[in-house]
């Protein structure tokens, strides 16, 4: 069986066209209300999930995002592989404007943002060394080399707070550290879809130098200009890619992140938590 793909489409990305058989649905989870609607549909052959990280709209900045609810609607859909398309300012020279970055380490400078199913008498803890699938971004990696787009390989990607941008300080401070990209999201999504045994890959969109090049202010309108460039870009990458990841088999063990890090005795586990993470790990919780 084809495995299903799920994409959050981060600013700008808003839709997905080419579907077929297309429907909008409208969910309720554990973990609340989703940003959007998911449309579900098929490219070619090949099952597809989409929800707009930011809603209808764009109305959600990035810590209002409810993440949980929108990597649970995924899984309960029967997603198995998920992209995340995320906008980025670009910490480094080679890193241009319009390039695409295939993430895969992440900093956390966020704060407050609800970012594990876990908890309330469960307590689980997956291994996140590598915290995205290797084997998927590796799909993404070629089908951008197979499209002629700037690319880059690898990248470490600051998830900073917002919903203003840096200030020379802090943009010259994370270059310091080595990362190569800075958004606002992504990062949670990516956590939230390894305790979900779903492999997540992050498509990163350069649309500005941040902050860091002396005399260079981030101007949204500029920003905006490449982003709608770079969209176009992260749409033929996914329709493109989506036939290879269909068949993707996963050697890195996403879809068994679960398989010994859960720490609570199931028979301690109370009832109603239990119901809640029954779609995430429903298979480990039985007494």
């Amino acid at each position: 069986m084809a495995n299903t793909i799920g994409i959050i489409g981060g600013s700008g990305f808003y839709d997905m066209e080419g579907f077929s058989q297309r429907e909008s649905l409208a969910l309720e989870t554990p973990f609340g209300t989703p940003s959007a609607p998911v449309v579900r549909g098929t490219l070619g052959d090949v099952p597809v999930l989409f929800i707009a990280r930011h809603g209808e709209g764009h109305r959600l900045l990035p810590h209002e995002v409810p993440y949980r609810a929108n990597v649970h609607a995924l899984k309960q859909l029967g997603a198995d592989v998920v992209l995340g398309i995320s906008a980025v300012g670009s910490l480094r020279e080679e890193i241009e404007p319009g390039h695409l970055v295939f993430v895969d380490q992440y900093i956390d400078r966020s704060w407050g943002r609800p970012s594990t199913f876990f908890g309330e008498g469960c307590v689980a803890h997956v291994a996140f060394g590598d915290p995205v699938c290797h084997d998927v971004r590796e799909t993404l990696v070629r089908t951008a080399a197979e499209l002629g787009f700037a690319h880059h390989e690898r990248g470490s990607f600051v998830c900073m707070q917002g919903p203003q941008f840096s200030t020379r300080a802090e943009s010259e401070l994370y270059r310091s550290w080595g990362a190569d990209v800075i958004g606002m999201t992504n990062l949670h999504e990516a956590r939230l879809c390894r305790e979900a045994e779903l492999c997540y890959a992050a498509v990163a969109l350069a649309t500005d130098y941040d902050c860091w090049r002396t005399g260079e202010e981030v101007s949204v309108e500029a920003v905006i200009e490449v982003l709608r460039a770079n969209i176009e870009r992260a749409k033929r990458l996914v329709a493109r890619a989506v036939a290879s990841l269909a068949t993707l088999s996963c050697s890195r063990g996403c879809r068994t992140a679960l398989e010994n890090a859960i720490m609570t005795d199931p028979r301690v586990i109370p009832e109603s938590t239990r119901r809640r993470l029954e779609v995430i790990a429903g298979r480990y919780l039985q007494p």
